[in-house]
């Protein structure tokens, strides 16, 4: 069974999430949202999505776009959590994997270092 949590509280466990950045990769993250949405549209069973240009991936004419997305989906989290602690590890988990997705990481490296 799900676990049940509030929209706020959820929100304030993705800002948590956000505060595990150190703050040298925090402040050097650019032209990126970081945005709470119940389900992906397409996978329903998706945790988390970055949509954008990674950092790594920016030329010189980068410029003048919308900003890059990542969005953590909230149901789909609470699906395979079975407690609040769970879904704070879960979020957190979820929200430094994207960050590293703007910052050009790969899903193989992120796996390597436990954050899968």
């Amino acid at each position: 069974m799900p676990v049940e949590m509030t929209r706020e509280r959820f929100e304030e466990l993705v800002g948590e999430g956000l505060d595990l950045i150190p703050p040298e990769f925090a402040h050097a993250m650019n032209n990126v949202v970081v945005l709470v949405e119940d389900r992906h549209p397409d996978d329903p069973s998706l945790l988390g999505l970055y949509h954008g240009v990674a950092l790594t991936e920016r030329t010189s004419d980068y410029g003048g776009v919308l900003p890059d997305r990542i969005f953590v989906y909230r149901e789909a989290i609470l699906d395979v959590c079975d407690d609040e602690d769970d879904v704070v590890d879960e979020v957190a988990i979820t929200v430094v994997h994207e960050v590293a997705h703007h910052f050009g990481v790969d899903d193989a490296r992120l796996h390597e270092l436990g954050w899968g």
